[in-house]
């Protein structure tokens, strides 16, 4: 099939809402992107955020984010202060932790869904999608963005342009801890 990707926007909050998630995240996407109160509703481990803003940790929701990966096959990327990708293969699990985010994030609407809009273009170009490196570009874009920024407002453009401007060089400024388990 396609691949395709499920950002869980609210899940948990309406019900109707969640429903229709919880079918779609059935269809098996192949990347599950949400904020830790997402990943851990439609996993069925929480009740949801405050709409679209996270209650919880993304530690916290860590093996909430392993039985989903499980239940979708996909790969699932739970944002947050500090991100984590899950990816699931039998019984062995890697889970990337990125670091780069920014105290402007959470004022700024719509970062979640620029970073699902960067999960999609990496999959319609038939790039594979290794977790860390993915969200090393993201990481590297906020960090870039960052440094340019003075409020919400500028924070917004200055994230388009670092976008625009990434190269591979930026990457190395990346905090990136894997980890390898067995479960």
């Amino acid at each position: 099939g396609k691949p395709w990707v499920l950002d869980p926007g609210s899940v948990g909050v309406v019900a109707f809402r969640t429903i229709k998630i919880r079918q779609a995240a059935a269809a098996r996407p192949t990347v599950v992107r949400g904020n830790a109160s997402e990943i851990a509703a439609l996993a069925g481990a929480g009740a949801g955020g405050r709409g679209v803003d996270s209650t919880d940790e993304v530690d916290a929701v860590l093996p909430a984010a392993i039985r989903l990966a499980q239940a979708t096959g996909g790969v699932v990327a739970v944002s947050g202060a500090r991100d984590a990708v899950v990816a699931v293969d039998g019984a062995q699990v890697r889970i990337a932790r990125i670091g780069g985010g920014h105290a402007l994030m959470p004022k700024v609407v719509g970062m979640g869904c620029s970073l699902g809009a960067l999960v999609v273009a990496y999959l319609a170009a038939g790039r594979a999608l290794g977790g860390e490196r993915r969200a090393g570009d993201w990481a590297a874009t906020v960090a870039a963005a960052g440094a340019q920024a003075a409020g919400p407002g500028s924070f917004q453009v200055a994230f388009v342009d670092a976008l625009h401007a990434l190269r591979a060089s930026d990457l190395a400024r990346v905090d990136v801890q894997v980890e390898a388990l067995t479960i």
